[in-house]
């Protein structure tokens, strides 16, 4: 594999970046594979909680799914707590980060805030505001937010479900990741 040969940014050519170029394509092309990889280190990831993290996240899709949610909404179901490996304490972020280039903004509001929504939930138990969710109250977003945690993540906690297959929402996840939508480099990519 070609190698752009310069030790500073500064001194870089057109043809290192043609080279750059090439294998970043490449890199990014499978980003959909590494995203499936990463859900499955919440397999196992219990965390306390009733199923682990892997099945929850692929019981909150299978919801928004069966509900007749589209793709992107469902592809935001499955990777809402991804961010919980490297995220631990802004789990919403990363996952809000991930997606963004290839989601709507709407969807990616929804992601960014939804831990402030599961809150109302549990937040109270923890000494915290339930309501603190009420200061995005105005926000064009909000109903959209609470309504997928009311639907879809706050009832995916379920130990007797079956358990699901990450593949199910595979062709979901390479189509949403297929191109960005927004993003400095788009149309290099495109």
């Amino acid at each position: 594999m070609p190698q752009a040969s310069f030790s500073k940014m500064s001194e870089s050519t057109a043809e290192d970046w043609q080279t750059i170029m090439h294998e970043q394509l490449i890199f990014i092309s499978k980003l959909p594979d590494r995203i499936l990889t990463h859900m499955e280190l919440l397999r196992g990831d219990y965390g306390g909680f009733p199923i682990d993290r892997l099945q929850h996240c692929l019981q909150t899709a299978n919801l928004a799914a069966e509900a007749g949610e589209d793709g992107e909404y469902v592809v935001c179901a499955l990777l809402h707590d991804i961010g919980d490996t490297l995220g631990s304490t802004n789990h919403p972020d990363v996952a809000a980060a991930i997606l963004e280039p290839f989601i709507s903004e709407q969807n990616h509001w929804m992601v960014k805030h939804h831990g402030i929504f599961q809150g109302y939930n549990f937040f109270h138990y923890m000494g915290m505001d339930r309501n603190m969710r009420d200061q995005f109250r105005d926000n064009e977003n909000f109903e959209r937010t609470a309504r997928f945690i009311e639907n879809y993540d706050n009832p995916a906690f379920d130990a007797s479900a079956p358990e699901l297959s990450l593949e199910l929402f595979e062709p979901m996840v390479r189509k949403v990741f297929s191109a960005p939508k927004k993003s400095l480099y788009k149309d290099l990519v495109a």
